[in-house]
């Protein structure tokens, strides 16, 4: 299935994509696509909904974040040999992890905001993984069954916030918008192999980055069971699990975003954003 939120920011309703491409309301059978919402039993009984007996939603309803009340937005740095090579990095001999605030978190569509004074607002397209089940101290060989699905994530930065100003990633990476997620929840039944996705992005039409999940250091499996040994995995948090080469840090010379960029990205079978940059007032 795809799932999906619907509606104005702050009130959005839970939904599904059908075969012809239309969007169904499903508020009728849940309040949202958060929580206990995302259990293996309550994604079965939705499988079992024919979509056809749901309301058909408006084409032109704003697609919301595919998850909601998300309570940890984990995302994993240098994921990538590649991307590691390309910022002059070298991969770390265990996973980079660091929190991004909730609060960024906006629809796949939205505008970003580039905040006041940066120079230096930047792309990463990554794979998101929406947790469904708690997971604790759990297996690499059990890891994938507490998965609910996956979803595009872009894990918008400020290079200078995340890099110039010491201390944690975290402010370079937690601004208003800095978030966006979607627009569909692809439950783990449509991912054969979260390892072997297609992860593309541009700006003004321009390819940036054009990569896979294959060249992933620190694959899915491992990585929701290396974090469960540090924390609950707990049903809604997202894991945000690195980008492939290709981001304007790497470039030369650097390339940032500026108001008006129109970036566009997108993962095999998970669906695509576009998001406006505008300068934050």
């Amino acid at each position: 299935m795809k799932l999906l939120r619907h509606g104005a920011s702050g009130a959005e309703r839970p939904g599904l994509l059908d075969a012809e491409g239309n969007i169904r309301d499903l508020t009728g059978h849940l309040a949202d696509l958060a929580g206990d919402a995302l259990s293996d039993a309550s994604l079965s009984r939705l499988a079992a909904i024919d979509p056809s007996s749901l309301p058909l939603v408006d084409k032109s309803t704003r697609i919301g974040p595919c998850v909601g009340n998300v309570g940890k937005f984990i995302c994993i740095g240098l994921n990538y040999s590649d991307h590691a090579a390309e910022t002059g990095a070298t991969v770390p001999p265990e996973p980079i992890v660091f929190m991004k605030a909730t609060s960024a978190i906006c629809g796949p569509n939205d505008d970003v905001r580039i905040p006041r004074g940066s120079q230096k607002t930047d792309w990463e397209v990554e794979l998101g993984v929406v947790i469904g089940k708690t997971a604790k101290n759990v297996s690499e060989a059990d890891a994938l069954s507490h998965v609910a699905g996956y979803c595009v994530v872009n894990d918008v930065s400020e290079r200078a916030y995340q890099s110039e100003r010491s201390g944690q990633w975290t402010k370079g990476k937690s601004c208003d918008t800095f978030g966006p997620i979607g627009p569909w929840l692809v439950t783990r039944d449509e991912v054969a192999d979260p390892q072997s996705l297609a992860m593309k992005l541009s700006v003004n039409g321009k390819t940036m980055q054009d990569g896979s999940s294959r060249t992933m250091v620190y694959q899915v499996a491992f990585l929701i069971s290396y974090l469960s040994q540090f924390m609950s995995l707990l049903p809604g948090d997202v894991i945000a699990t690195g980008t492939p080469p290709g981001v304007g840090m790497g470039m030369k010379p650097q390339r940032y975003l500026r108001d008006g960029d129109l970036v566009e990205l997108s993962i095999a079978g998970l669906g695509s954003q576009k998001q406006r940059f505008v300068a934050d007032a």
